[in-house]
């Protein structure tokens, strides 16, 4: 499908800004929309899912790395994390080094749950980048960057480059 593009000196007008943000909004909700069909099976929602996503991608995660990767509150955190923990999702075991810290990994119950929720991602991200093509996901890519917060840029970066 081709996509009706903004004539490259006008990409900054209001009109181009606001399609760029309604597209920003539905591509989020087909996104979304099929893992929270799954979570709700569960009686869980996207914040579960972040969490499943976070901890599944970086194993033995101490939960205060995981508040600062989501930017969270210890209280909305703690909540979703201890449901988790409690219909065994995931374990919490305490630091080698430092007996404090509490680091967070899946289980395989876990780990399967995740590989589930991200299948129907993965499959929407791959079609999307198949159609649009390398030059389009470098773009993308790039566009997203710059919309997170120029402080936290760096974090993302370190993130994504795992």
């Amino acid at each position: 499908m081709q996509t009706r593009l903004p004539p490259s000196n006008l990409y900054l007008r209001e009109e181009e800004l606001r399609r760029g943000v309604e597209l920003l909004y539905f591509a989020y909700r087909d996104f979304t929309g099929d893992p929270d069909n799954i979570l709700i099976k569960q009686q869980f929602g996207r914040a579960h899912h972040r969490v499943l996503y976070f901890v599944g991608r970086n194993p033995n995660i101490p939960v205060s790395g995981l508040l600062k990767l989501l930017r969270i509150t210890k209280q909305s955190l703690s909540r979703v994390l201890s449901q988790l923990m409690d219909e065994g999702y995931i374990v919490q075991e305490q630091g080698i080094m430092d007996r404090r810290q509490r680091l967070l990994k899946l289980t395989e119950k876990g780990i399967k749950f995740e590989a589930e929720l991200f299948s129907s991602q993965r499959e929407r991200i791959a079609r999307a980048y198949k159609n649009a093509g390398p030059e389009a996901v470098s773009g993308f890519w790039e566009v997203l960057l710059n919309i997170i917060d120029g402080e936290h840029r760096d974090s993302v970066l370190k993130q994504i480059e795992k």
